[in-house]
């Protein structure tokens, strides 16, 4: 007999996947907090190949407008400041010869309100991913059917993979409601 759950579950593997990577698009939009995440796509030379940030220094966030970068070499500083100048991030770094510090500036209204709708397109790419996921699932069943699945079967496949859709939407949803409000408090 043929069965339709594995469909169903690597219809939710995907949903699950596009969820975590939501969560982690978002973790990179600033929200006038420091978050080491942020630096998370920043790449540093070191010793002829680029490596990520967090293999050559400690990031840590000493308050909540503040990022500290520890190079673990000296030598390192001038460039890993390049390299957070030559990046997406925005901030100008700042050094006493063995800290880089990197203050969080205040967001002005407007720029709040272009990251709540960053974050709103992210969150819709999210879920149009999720409803792919579905409807593909969905699709694989039909086929099964054809190939002797009985139609009751084929009800109960799409109820379930309706369920996991709705899980997976709200969760969605809740990500993008915190992150609204972490970018909307002054």
């Amino acid at each position: 007999m043929v069965d339709y759950k594995t469909h169903i579950a690597d219809a939710e593997e995907l949903m699950q996947a596009s969820v975590e990577y939501l969560d982690e698009a978002l973790a990179h939009i600033r929200a006038g907090k420091a978050n080491t995440r942020i630096l998370d796509g920043v790449k540093v030379e070191y010793y002829g190949s680029l490596v990520s940030l967090s293999n050559v220094a400690t990031v840590t966030t000493p308050d909540a407008k503040t990022i500290a970068i520890q190079p673990w070499e000296k030598s390192l500083i001038s460039v890993i400041e390049k390299a957070i100048l030559n990046s997406s991030v925005g901030i100008t770094p700042m050094n006493n010869g063995e800290v880089i510090r990197l203050g969080i500036p205040p967001l002005t209204e407007e720029r709040r309100k272009q990251l709540v709708k960053q974050c709103r397109q992210e969150g819709e790419e999210a879920k149009i991913s999720v409803r792919n996921a579905r409807r593909e699932a969905i699709e694989h069943v039909k086929k099964l059917v054809k190939e002797g699945l009985p139609e009751d079967m084929e009800k109960d496949a799409e109820d379930v993979a309706q369920k996991i859709h709705d899980k997976y939407v709200k969760k969605i949803d809740e990500l993008l409601a915190a992150k609204e409000k972490e970018i909307m408090t002054v």
